[in-house]
């Protein structure tokens, strides 16, 4: 059996399709991150609600605020990593991190704003800003063989 060439390294994408890409993946990341967090904090409010009125849900609001938190900042940079890989992106880590680190950010500071009332977006511009930071973050790739 001939052994097999190795098969030359593909070039890295251009910036403007990857960036392109970013943009969407960073939409479809925060926007699942905050589905999460807006879902698991409705069942924060129920579990406090029935609190109030005597029925506990059968487990802690803490507990559910805590998961809340925890599963928004878990899917983020699964989503980001996933979405640019299946993209056929490489070197996704600094994007992966930025973007993990602008939504733990984001969500740090909007927390007081969602918190009191079910179903509120946070801060528009907060998300943005994350969007933006996250897609920038892609531009940045190792030099090959770096």
């Amino acid at each position: 059996m001939a052994p097999s060439s190795p098969t030359p390294p593909t070039p890295p994408t251009p910036l403007a399709p990857r960036l392109l890409k970013a943009v969407i993946v960073s939409l479809l990341a925060v926007a699942a991150s905050h589905l999460i967090l807006s879902d698991t904090l409705y069942m924060f409010f129920a579990g406090q609600a029935a609190a109030t009125l005597g029925a506990g849900p059968g487990y802690s609001s803490d507990q559910v605020f805590t998961a809340a938190i925890m599963n928004t900042v878990l899917l983020m940079p699964l989503v980001l990593w996933i979405g640019m890989r299946v993209t056929g992106e490489r070197k996704v880590w600094p994007m992966v991190l930025a973007g993990t680190a602008a939504w733990i950010t984001a969500v740090g500071h909007g927390i007081d704003t969602i918190d009191d009332v079910p179903w509120v977006l946070l801060p528009w511009r907060s998300l943005i800003l994350v969007v933006a930071v996250t897609t920038l973050a892609s531009a940045i790739r190792r030099r090959p063989g770096g």
